[in-house]
């Protein structure tokens, strides 16, 4: 018997049990189904988590005063510890392992007016790599410059929802508004961003000024002293060195404002990296489960196609016989059992991934919510599906063949399907 006769035998026998073939392949095909499209809503959801959380920073760790909780160096615990303005030039030297350790300073229910209109905003006062360090996009003009910043020239960066609330509609760029009754000229706005978190406000909702500018125009009022600012933004040089530049800020702000490094509440540190893993481990675990979901139902799947086998063994049991009386051997049966299963097993596997792309497909075509990117089906997902099904085909295959082919001839030619 040559393979095309076993392919062809194949094919006839579940053609002639369409109705039992078409049930097992069933199973089969929600398995892969629902290890996909489980695994892809898991990966879109941490992609969607990623992207918004990028619209906040990228990658950056944000430190606040706060209150000693150790003493240290004759200084006693409970003592309120503020930035000034010039800490962060004095950080810089000291923490070779962060790319950039740039201040902020802000005033909320800023007076803030143009011809137009007035509102109570938020300022900030920054350097230059604020805009990417927080993910500022210009949709017109541009974010201010070192120049700007050395100058403390009077220019501001303004957020999309602060050009709706004060120009009404009108064109911004190059506008003049009072912020506290000082004249600043508008020279960017910024495009509309979701924000999943926030320390002091939406950034849309924010007029940007250089830090030179802010000092001299908006100091912090009282009861705050004189000189000090809100928060320094900080970025590592790269991931691997994360948790180093995070421990030189430590370690040179203790040195700066006489406070014990071990002490994590005289300096606050919001890290969005490792807010950022925590999701990834929890997104990570959700798409493991459901993935785990999808292989018990393929798994289930393999049992009932393993069942069917088995009930084809024995309904063929006088057709096996007549095989080996003519001359088939051990090994033409095993053959032929093990290829109609691999036949059902992968017909249905592919069918389930090409209908599982499908769905994802046009599911992706739709307006995404927030935090969720769409099914992201992914090669490494398929590549373990046709693994699995490979796994799940030996295996269903392997007893019900064995069976078959270790049949008596004689004794199956007196067997009785119905007996």
């Amino acid at each position: 018997m040559t393979f095309r006769d076993l392919i062809w035998d194949t094919v006839q026998t579940l053609l002639a049990h369409k109705l039992r073939a078409g049930l097992t392949m069933f199973g089969l095909l929600w398995g892969v189904v629902s290890i996909t499209l489980m695994t892809a809503a898991g990966d879109g959801l941490r992609e969607g988590q990623r992207q918004v959380a990028s619209q906040f920073g990228e990658d950056i760790i944000i430190v606040f005063g706060g209150r000693t909780s150790l003493q240290a160096g004759g200084e006693r615990a409970g003592r309120r510890v503020m930035w000034t303005i010039y800490d962060h030039t004095l950080l810089a030297p000291q923490t070779p392992s962060c790319e950039f350790v740039i201040p902020e300073l802000t005033r909320g229910n800023v007076s803030v007016r143009s011809d137009y209109n007035s509102a109570l905003l938020l300022i900030s006062g920054s350097q230059p790599p604020y805009q990417r360090l927080r993910a500022l996009a210009v949709d017109e003009g541009r974010f201010f410059s070192w120049e700007d910043d050395r100058e403390g020239r009077r220019v501001a960066f303004i957020g999309s929802d602060v050009r709706k609330q004060l120009f009404r509609g009108r064109q911004a760029l190059g506008q003049v508004l009072t912020i506290n009754g000082i004249p600043y000229q508008v020279i960017g706005v910024m495009k509309t961003k979701e924000q999943d978190s926030s320390y002091d406000g939406r950034d849309i909702n924010k007029v940007f000024i250089p830090y030179g500018a802010m000092v001299r125009d908006l100091p912090q009022p009282p009861p705050y002293p004189p000189g000090t600012m809100d928060q320094m933004i900080v970025k590592a040089q790269s991931l691997d060195v994360h948790e180093a530049c995070v421990d030189e800020v430590r370690r040179g702000l203790a040195r700066i404002h006489h406070f014990d490094p071990a002490d994590k509440d005289a300096a606050s540190i919001w890290d969005t990296v490792e807010q950022s893993r925590a999701f990834e481990t929890m997104a990570d675990g959700m798409k493991y489960f459901l993935g785990a979901m999808g292989v018990v139902t393929l798994l289930l799947g393999g049992i009932g196609t393993m069942n069917v086998m088995l009930v084809s063994v024995r309904e063929r049991t006088r057709e096996i016989g007549l095989r080996k009386a003519v001359g088939a051997t051990r090994r033409e049966i095993l053959t032929m059992f093990f290829l109609e299963t691999f036949f059902i097993v992968f017909l249905s596997g592919g069918l389930g991934l090409g209908f599982a792309h499908m769905v994802c497909h046009f599911v992706n075509k739709l307006k995404m919510p927030p935090y969720f990117a769409g099914l992201w089906a992914t090669w490494q997902v398929g590549a373990a599906c046709v693994a699995l099904l490979g796994l799940v085909a030996f295996l269903s295959a392997l007893y019900p063949a064995t069976k078959a082919a270790s049949v008596d001839p004689i004794e199956a030619l007196r067997f009785e399907a119905g007996g």
